[in-house]
């Protein structure tokens, strides 16, 4: 049986942060490989920045492309549709009914989890691994293993502005992404 963790989220961009937090977990649990699972349409957030669902795709690729445990997974841009996580986890289990799959989240989304489609159901599928953020405790009514991750505290949105205000972004994304936001001119106007 292999572990499989599942990193989702919008990776608009992805940075560093995303990186370091897939690699804690997948040490401290000792997981085959990390699916980074980017979401075409969130159903919980607008994407507010208008740029192509593929370069977020393009830039998710050159993010992982030099860990060999780092796969991309995308489930959710194939339906190009909103994507519910309890829908998505249900097409996995059924596609690898071998497979364990472990929901990587960060403590800010633990405190929504009872709200989360099919909650009840989703905890059957999969086991949340949740990760301390600063100002965020790690408390739920559902189960959730807790790892330790070094804090590095930067987001798409922290990235996103810098490129607007012509700020240097290196150090907080990989250098592929970097030069693919350059190249593209991806968020440089609000």
């Amino acid at each position: 049986m292999k572990s499989i963790g599942i990193l989702g989220g919008t990776f608009n961009p992805p940075h560093l942060g995303h990186l370091m937090m897939a690699n804690e977990v997948l040490h401290a649990l000792k997981l085959d490989e990390i699916w980074f699972m980017p979401s075409y349409i969130p159903p919980h957030k607008t994407i507010k920045e208008p740029i192509e669902p593929y370069h977020r795709l393009q830039m998710l690729k050159l993010a992982i492309e030099e860990h060999d445990q780092f796969t991309l997974q995308p489930i959710e841009f194939e339906r190009k549709e909103p994507s519910y996580t309890y829908d998505t986890m249900r097409i996995l289990t059924e596609k690898y009914p071998a497979y364990q799959f472990h929901f990587i989240i960060g403590a800010d989304m633990v405190e929504y989890l009872p709200k989360w489609y099919e909650i009840d159901e989703l905890v059957n599928l999969v086991t949340f691994v949740g990760v301390k953020r600063p100002g965020y405790t790690i408390t739920s009514p559902y189960p959730i293993k807790e790892v330790e991750v070094p804090q590095f505290d930067v987001s798409s949105s922290f990235i996103r502005e810098r490129v607007v205000k012509k700020k240097t972004i290196r150090y907080f994304i990989p250098a592929g992404v970097k030069q693919y936001i350059e190249e593209n001119q991806l968020y440089e106007s609000n």
